[in-house]
């Protein structure tokens, strides 16, 4: 059932907090307890009657979450802080004058409290999946935001005490607390071992928001009780008598059996409450690791074991650092018996989790006790919140999960609640990109923890961004300049050059399509479906068509034929597929080079506009039906539809011997636009002596880009060429088509 650690005064009148601060006596010194009061008087002038947003007054929230901690026997500073939480609620944090009143730690954990409670909210909202991821990220943006762990610990504390106060309030609040509960915060609780809390919370919550669920497994307990108890007492009888028998000392006893937990196995196993083993259980706390392994013998003598019922949490610690020994057995009137054996020190460990590492010393001062490892059991806490299974075996995994850990993740909001997981570094852009392609695209400014920030501001943990967008529009060409920092992430880099090769496709499918028409519009074709004709030139989709027809990929004759080709059929049989040439006349090998096409003689040979060959490319030849043989680059589009269709038309070419002549080839440069582009690239070109013959440009959004045939001898003068173009100012990139 629920386990309530300390009771708390039921209102904050004075009578009530002297008897509460008196109670405390034995874990806390009499000056602490001196510096409880002051805080909560402190607290009390400043914090008046505000209330917490479901509604319970502030100061009684933070002297119930002073009191949960109290029972995990917190350090002084944790119980000042707790006692002051309602302050940021109030709008009366001031922390200037806490730091000065009651030290830089407690100042730090209330305002880390405040920040904790800016986000809690979104945790509940969305499908179970959504929800799940949520979460996830949740846990680790607040692990990636305090400063000191006990600020996760002071807010387990209230939102216990929320769920109790709420558990007689508005269902409607009730539910949405528990839930919230439920995702985030219980299970918080449980990676960091605070079981005190997590079956609290669980319980709670379960209670919430499955109450006839809750009221059926109460019910079911509750009608074993008696028989329950009788049977726990005679097993602890009889473990007692054993151990002492064989020199162990130890104290058994019952184990309390939570309603969550049993819900949580009966879920799990889809099995009904008497096949539980659990039910009736024992817990053994000795004083060794050895005597664990003894005790364990000694209830296996006793009792057989129940197979694959057994487990050893000692030699393999859960990922919280949960150590014990599970076994289950056939106990006496053949009843199912679990029995939990563990030393003091892990059973401390167990009940308190990271909250045992503030606990006073046993028996000694009343000082707090500083564990000498405590900043690695801090590192440790914040890798088992990275939900790994279990932690490594190797030695060295400590000191690399330091260097690694959130250094390469940041955690920021919306302002609806939903966590954004963003790599460090990042800007209001990529946020905008991360929570919608689109919202990135008409990013116009950002808001961060409401103050305007400009765009290549770099985000913080934990911090609120809102974006300020445009109806329409699309991104900077800025954004991708990395010296003004405005896109960190792979991710928003790649949607924002998406975005502009998409806007150069489109103004290249305009032109094509413009093309297409006015040459529909010449053969007195209009009516005809521009995707037939699309068709017919090899093309599955229309856009395809117009884009390789604006970029002279396919040449105004073979529009013509596709567009006759839908119109006449009959017609169109006669007519030529093939690529329109520059024809010249071959001379043979021994006349003094020209292209030689294996094994005939003085054929008529033609360039194919298509892909326009220049030596040394490697070539092809294909035999057309009257215009001799045209000569492709082999890696043409063309020759490898021909080479599917009709094979045995391609025949082997070869440059021959080199002579006084020059080729065509087609070039592509992009750039960014300027004025005096052309000029520049021309007078590239002219000092290098080639002839440009033709030239088209397109500009769109500050963008350039430009097509140019020119005649070259050779490849090395184009290499030459381009390379020189590529260093003209706000070149981005020259090639050959």
């Amino acid at each position: 059932m629920v386990a309530v650690l300390h009771v708390a005064p039921r209102t904050a009148a004075p009578e009530a907090v002297a008897a509460w601060l008196a109670a405390l006596a034995h874990d806390y010194s009499a000056d602490e307890r001196a510096s409880f009061a002051a805080a909560f008087d402190y607290a009390r002038g400043r914090t008046g009657d505000a209330a917490m947003a479901d509604g319970e007054a502030a100061l009684d929230r933070a002297l119930g979450a002073a009191t949960i901690l109290t029972g995990l026997k917190l350090d002084a500073d944790s119980i000042r802080g707790a006692l002051l939480i309602g302050l940021p609620v109030a709008g009366a944090f001031d922390a200037e004058d806490v730091r000065a009143r009651f030290g830089a730690d407690v100042a730090t954990l209330v305002a880390g409290v405040a920040r904790m409670g800016d986000i809690r909210a979104a945790a509940g909202t969305g499908d179970k999946d959504e929800r799940a991821a949520q979460a996830e990220n949740l846990r680790k943006m607040l692990l990636a935001m305090v400063e000191d762990i006990r600020v996760v610990l002071i807010k387990l504390a209230e939102r216990t005490q929320a769920l109790r106060t709420l558990m007689g309030g508005d269902p409607a609040l009730r539910a949405r607390t528990a839930r919230e509960v439920q995702d985030l915060f219980a299970p918080l609780a449980n990676r960091l071992g605070v079981w005190q809390l997590k079956w609290e919370l669980e319980d709670l919550s379960l209670r919430a928001l499955e109450p006839a669920t809750y009221k059926a497994i109460a019910q079911m307990l509750d009608e074993r009780r008696l028989d329950r108890e009788r049977y726990i007492r005679d097993v602890v009888a009889t473990l007692k008598q054993e151990l002492k028998a064989a020199g162990i000392a130890a104290e058994v006893t019952g184990r309390p059996k939570h309603i969550y937990s049993i819900y949580d196995k009966m879920r799990r196993k889809q099995a009904g409450i008497e096949s539980l083993y659990d039910i009736r259980a024992v817990r053994i706390l000795v004083d060794s690791v050895r005597d664990c392994y003894t005790a364990l013998g000694l209830v296996h003598h006793l009792w057989t074991p129940l197979a694959r019922e057994f487990d050893d949490y000692i030699a393999k610690p859960k990922a919280n650092n949960y150590r014990s020994l599970h076994t289950a057995v056939t106990g006496p009137e053949g009843k199912s018996l679990e029995v939990q054996i563990r030393t003091w020190e892990m059973h401390q460990h167990s009940e308190y989790g990271v909250a045992s590492h503030w606990r006073y010393k046993e028996g000694g001062g009343r000082g707090v006790r500083h564990d000498p490892t405590f900043d690695e059991k801090i590192a440790w806490l914040r890798q088992v919140l990275d939900w790994k299974d279990a932690v490594a075996d190797s030695g060295d995994w400590l000191s690399a999960f330091k260097e690694s850990l959130f250094t390469d993740s940041i955690y920021v909001l919306t302002p609806q609640g939903k966590v954004i997981d963003l790599p460090r570094g990042a800007t209001p852009v990529d946020f905008a990109y991360s929570v919608h392609t689109g919202l990135g695209h008409r990013c116009r400014g950002a808001k961060v923890d409401g103050q305007m920030v400009p765009l290549n501001y770099r985000l913080a943990n934990g911090q609120q961004v809102e974006i300020v967008a445009a109806k329409q529009g699309g991104p900077s060409r800025d954004w991708l300049n990395a010296e003004l920092g405005y896109v960190h992430s792979n991710r928003a880099r790649a949607k924002v050059r998406q975005w502009f090769k998409a806007q150069q496709h489109e103004a290249t499918v305009a032109q094509g399509r413009a093309l297409v028409e006015r040459e529909l519009s010449r053969l007195g074709q209009t009516a005809l479906k521009l995707d037939a004709v699309a068709a017919k030139a090899g093309f599955d989709k229309a856009d395809d068509f117009f884009a390789a027809f604006a970029r002279d990929d396919i040449n105004s004759r073979q529009v013509q034929t596709a567009i006759l080709a839908v119109a006449q059929p009959e017609a169109a049989h006669a007519q030529t597929a093939e690529p329109e040439v520059a024809t010249r006349q071959s001379k043979a090998a021994g006349a003094g080079g020209g292209i030689l096409v294996v094994g005939v003689d003085r054929l008529l040979t033609g360039l194919a506009r298509c892909c326009k060959p220049a030596p040394p490319d490697p070539i092809v030849g294909f035999v057309t039906r009257g215009k001799g043989v045209t000569i492709h680059r082999a890696a043409c589009s063309n020759v490898t539809r021909m080479r599917a269709a009709q094979p045995e038309r391609l025949i082997a070419a070869d440059w021959g011997v080199p002579r006084d002549e020059v080729f065509p080839v087609d070039i592509v440069v992009e750039a960014m636009d300027r004025q005096g582009l052309l000029r520049d690239i021309s007078e590239v070109l002219s000092r290098e002596k080639i002839n440009v013959t033709a030239a088209n440009t397109l500009t769109r959004n500050f963008h350039v880009r430009m097509a140019f045939t020119i005649e070259v001898k050779s490849l090395d003068v184009l290499k030459r060429a381009l390379a020189l173009v590529r260093d003209v100012k706000g070149v981005l990139a020259a090639g050959r088509r």
